[in-house]
Formats: C-alpha cells, structure tokens, sequence
C-alpha cells in the first residue's frame, strides 16, 4: 500500500476537488493510505519522517524546502512561479481562464471592463494580463484594481473602502472579473454597500466555481469552473509513475476552464441596442431547437443585413455564429454534469444523428464530445 502525503487546502474547492480526483485514482488503483494535515499547508516534518511517505502532493508553501529534503517523490501544486522548476507541478491555464472571462463578457455588449485581483500572487497577475490582452483585442479598455499594501489581502476590512472608491469610479455599466471567487464574493459586498445594482451596474465574474462562496452572495456569483477532479486524477497517475519509476523531469499537469456556471451576478445583457438584445433573448431561449438565422430575425424588427451588421458591431461575431456558441455551451454543459448517453444529448438538441453532434460540436471546441467528456469528466459512464 502506498503511503501519500496530501498538503492541499480543504477550505476552497480547487483544493476539495484535487484531492477527490486524487481518491478516485486511489479507489481504482490503490487502495493507498494518506497523511493530511486537517488544514493542510501546516508542516509535520518529524511525523512525516516516522511515516516514511512513498510520494507527496502539496502547495509550494513556505515547508516546501523542508519536504524537499526528504526526497520523497513531490508535486507542487503551483501557487507562485519562483517553485524549483524541476519538480512536477499542477498549474491553471490563466490564458484560457481570462479567455472565457472576456468572451463572457464582450457576448453580452459589455464595453466597460475592469479586473480586481491581487497584486502579490502570480496567478492574479496573469489572469489580469491575459484579461486585458483580450479585451484589447476586441476593441476594449481594462481598468485594473491596484492594492495599496500587501498585507492588506490578509484584512479585507482595511481594504475595503480603497475597493468601494475604485468601483465608484469606474464607468458604468461595468463588467468587473475577479480573480477568483473570494475576490468576486468581496465585489458583491462594496457593490451593495454602496447601493450599486448588481448585475445593471455591475456584472462580476469569478473562478473556482465553489459553491460555498458563489450561493452565499446576494445576488449568486457567476462562477468558472476547472477541471480541478481531473488534475487531481492525472496528479495521482502521475505520482505513481514517480514512485516506480524515479524520473522527474518537471512535468506538468494544467487545470483548464470548462464552462462558466452563470448566476445572477453577470445574467444580463448590456447590449443597449434593444434589437440585438431581443434576437440574442430569443437565442437563448431557444438554443436547444434547430433555429436559423432567419428565426432569429423574424424575432426582430429589422431586415437581415441590419441585424447582422448590428451583432458584428456590438458583440463581434455574426449570428449564426452566436446561435453556434450557445448551442455548444448547453451540450458542454450536459456532457459534464449529467450522465446521459451521446445519442440522447443529440436527440435532445435536434441532431440527426450523433455523427452529426460530433462534427459541429469538434468545429467548435476543437476536441470530440468523447474527447471532451473524459478530459473535464466528473462521471464514468458516457
């Protein structure tokens, strides 16, 4: 039986959902025993030595050169770029994060745009990069949320009226991306300290998707989610190939975006004209049909040249291209949070066949349904 060190937070989601990734490895390949301190970054070097673990997964926190000297097979869940480069590492795709984030909020007309993170982690700053070279892209401004102390991440309220004077400021309406969902959770409390209307005055969008912190805002916060499980499954795969086989050469396993879970935080559309506004409504509401362009214009008051030029100037893409995304979106999130079999998601959105699904799904992602569900699954059977 091997024994596994487990260092990973348990008070977030990312933390929750790597570590029951990592027990699904274990129950289908193990059994294996785990040590894990109950608030996991805390160290326990004498006991870990008396254990004589056979591998370790854990955060890159201030214990990592302690562990080190163990020379214990080791993954590093990546919080800080300055983590020894030649030690396997599990890390988030911050380019797709912000990726999903700006497209998110470019579809529903946003030309406001802001991110508020924390200056002092890696990971904030590259979401706040990548966030704003997409936004850039299309043709948008990022106003960006500057700490004014360090030590003010570990107090909220020393910050707080430094963030409600920042937002005051910003022009609205506003789409504001938070680096994650703590942060989102503290731009829904300045928001309703200070009477702004959320979503009409400002949208907020997170990441992590953890349901602790997203339902207890007021509204719900609009959340993406990662495949954290899976990280955590490949991250046990992986660990096992080190104890056996002794190579490290800094592999890398990278949590990616699945979807964004939308609550009431962001669930509006800034699109001030009000025909665009009406065809993107009738989209959406009827995504899981087979609906043309033409259905869409007939839910409009203007000729199909019009409307199409309007959607390229408000949101950037035509149409069908809308049509297209949205439809993709309701199958992505069927595939992952249900378990129904391919030929029933076909039928269910109208497809010929699953051949059919197949390709425009590909088209689209750029990886098969099947492909799709096994790389993000949270389920077995498909």
């Amino acid at each position: 039986m091997k024994r596994i060190v487990l260092l990973v937070e348990t008070s977030r989601e990312f933390g929750r959902q790597l570590i029951i990734g990592i027990a699904r490895y274990s129950r289908l390949n193990g059994p294996w025993s785990f040590y894990k301190e109950p608030i996991g970054l805390v160290s326990s070097i004498p006991h870990l030595k008396s254990w004589k673990p056979d591998g370790i997964i854990m955060r890159d926190s201030l214990i990592t050169k302690e562990l080190l000297k163990l020379k214990i097979p080791t993954i590093l869940v990546i919080h800080n770029s300055s983590s020894p480069r030649n030690l396997p590492v599990i890390k988030t795709d911050c380019r797709l994060i912000a990726k999903m984030a700006s497209e998110h909020f470019v579809e529903k007309g946003y030309k406001n745009l802001a991110f508020c993170g924390f200056d002092y982690y890696d990971w904030s700053n590259k979401r706040k990069k990548y966030f704003s070279y997409f936004n850039k892209k299309s043709g948008r401004k990022t106003y960006i949320y500057t700490q004014q102390q360090k030590d003010c991440t570990q107090d909220w309220e020393k910050e707080q009226q430094h963030v409600s004077e920042w937002i005051k400021k910003l022009p609205k309406p506003i789409g504001i991306f938070s680096c994650n969902d703590d942060r989102g959770q503290h731009i829904l409390e300045v928001c309703k300290l200070n009477n702004f209307k959320v979503p009409e005055d400002v949208a907020v969008v997170g990441v992590d998707n953890d349901p602790m912190i997203c339902e207890i805002g007021d509204p719900p916060l609009t959340s993406i989610a990662l495949n954290a499980e899976y990280a955590g499954y490949k991250a046990a795969e992986l660990l096992l190939k080190l104890i056996n086989v002794k190579k490290i050469n800094g592999q890398q396993i990278i949590v990616t975006p699945t979807y964004i879970v939308q609550r009431q935080s962001s669930d509006i559309l800034a699109v001030k004209d009000k025909e665009v506004a009406s065809a993107m409504r009738f989209i959406r509401k009827n995504a899981r049909n087979k609906i043309m362009v033409g259905d869409v214009v007939k839910a409009t008051d203007v000729s199909r040249r019009s409307l199409e030029q309007r959607f390229r100037k408000m949101i950037n893409m035509s149409i069908y291209d809308e049509i297209r995304k949205v439809r993709v979106e309701w199958i992505s999130k069927l595939l992952l949070e249900t378990d129904l079999p391919i030929s029933q998601i076909s039928s269910h959105f109208s497809f010929t066949d699953v051949e059919h699904i197949a390709r425009y799904f590909k088209k689209e992602r750029g990886i098969g349904l099947y492909q799709f569900r096994k790389l993000h699954q949270l389920h077995q059977n498909v």
